[in-house]
């Protein structure tokens, strides 16, 4: 029996509509640093060794293109992919070695169980030079996803990718695949999509920093400041110029194999009820829920009162 996992979330690739209006936000506003360039696409890097965590490609209409995962070595990478084509998953080529341009390193890429695309590689380039600079994104914290079948979902990360429940509300699945308390989130929602992705900053003061760059460029908060429940972690959301939901995030509980125990949603319920145990962040914007849900790129209609122009009508750089 195998017993490979993943180790953390490595990149995020993003299809937008305008990829040099997108390039503009992430390095001018978001704070990332191009790195790379490929045809359609840029690769971004943050403060941390990482290649990169982000890849923009131009498409016609924003779109998820890949969420990109780390394991240890080769061999954990070909366990990998045997236990997903064991579990049915479809796998789109065998592991093989990746190109030097989005760092290199041996990979493969696949399907979840709900249709989005992924990928495990190991063995990637890392940068000597770590950045310090509090203000900026260090590596991606973690991602969440939105879907109708939350419950297939879980077996899919627990049994192949192995990850471990840290905790469960009303609204979602936190898993972890490291020592932070989730590498990966499943929202339940209507259908499959990116609800939104988390870059790690240093400390409060640095995510303070960041959510002050953006406010002096005039992009609102649409979610914060706050401390959420599960994950202990602080938070300041906002939409990005196709419609994708980002959040600066800082002191993610870090877990104790040995102690930790789960706790159901009626706790966090109970603890956070809101999603923010200091109080002070008030309730998500509607354009925020709405961008949430992958309304922008699903097609489906806004809430009254929000339009789809105001949430990716606005222009960058």
């Amino acid at each position: 029996m195998t017993t490979g996992r993943v180790t953390g979330v490595r990149s995020i690739e993003l299809g937008v509509r305008d990829l040099h209006q997108s390039a503009a936000f992430y390095t001018k506003l978001w704070a990332l640093e191009e790195v790379a360039s490929d045809g359609d696409g840029i690769h971004f890097r943050a403060t941390g060794s990482e290649h990169h965590v982000l890849t923009i490609r131009e498409r016609p209409k924003p779109a998820l293109l890949g969420v990109h995962f780390a394991a240890s070595d080769r061999a954990t990478v070909d366990q990998l992919c045997g236990k997903a084509k064991g579990y049915g998953i479809k796998v789109a080529s065998e592991p093989a070695p990746l190109p030097m341009v989005v760092g290199g390193g041996y990979g493969f890429r696949f399907d979840s169980p709900d249709g989005l695309p992924m990928s495990i590689s190991a063995d990637g380039a890392q940068h000597p030079d770590v950045v310090l600079d509090r203000s900026r994104p260090s590596k991606i914290s973690h991602v969440v996803l939105n879907s109708a079948h939350v419950d297939d979902q879980m077996p899919f990360f627990i049994d192949v990718l192995g990850f471990k429940l840290s905790d469960s509300s009303h609204m979602m699945e936190f898993l972890r695949c490291c020592a932070d308390h989730h590498s990966v989130a499943v929202f339940r929602s209507t259908g499959p999509s990116l609800n939104h992705v988390a870059y790690e900053v240093p400390s409060i003061d640095g995510l303070m920093r960041g959510t002050g760059r953006l406010k002096q460029n005039g992009i609102d908060i649409e979610w914060g400041i706050g401390r959420h429940g599960p994950g202990n972690n602080v938070f300041s959301y906002f939409i990005e110029p196709d419609g994708f939901v980002a959040e600066y995030t800082t002191e993610l509980d870090q877990i104790d194999e040995a102690t930790h125990v789960p706790q159901k949603a009626d706790y966090w319920t109970k603890t956070a009820p809101v999603g923010d145990r200091w109080g002070t962040a008030g309730p998500p914007s509607n354009r925020m829920r709405f961008a949430m849900s992958g309304g922008i790129y699903l097609g489906d209609e806004p809430p009254e009162g929000v339009r789809c122009e105001d949430i990716i009508g606005r222009k960058f750089g």
